[in-house]
């Protein structure tokens, strides 16, 4: 399995369940991706299962389908953090934070 910035992974074939890539850490396409979860704006580190699957930008349709062409670009709306935000195991948090559970 291989993606790219702006593909969607959705899981167990459940357009529910869908997310945009937003991140592709390895040169090859391969996972964990980081992902937005359109249900909810949640943004997580994913390495799909065999039930998931990659809907390229190209084969999407409808506004907005392939507008991610590169790694670094980020969703409308979205802001790189400040330099002086703070990091954890040395990466710096963007998104909302889940604190479920906590």
């Amino acid at each position: 399995m291989n993606a790219q910035v702006g593909d969607r992974l959705i899981v167990e074939g459940d357009p529910a369940r869908a997310g945009l890539i937003i991140g592709v850490p390895h040169e090859d396409g391969s996972p964990p991706y980081i992902v937005k979860w359109l249900a909810n704006g949640h943004i997580a580190m994913v390495s799909p299962g065999q039930f998931a699957r990659i809907v390229p930008a190209q084969h999407q349709g409808g506004a907005g389908a392939g507008q991610l062409a590169t790694a670094g670009a980020l969703p409308a709306g979205w802001q790189r953090p400040a330099p002086d935000r703070p990091a954890v195991n040395g990466r710096r948090l963007t998104g909302r934070l889940s604190t479920a559970g906590a």
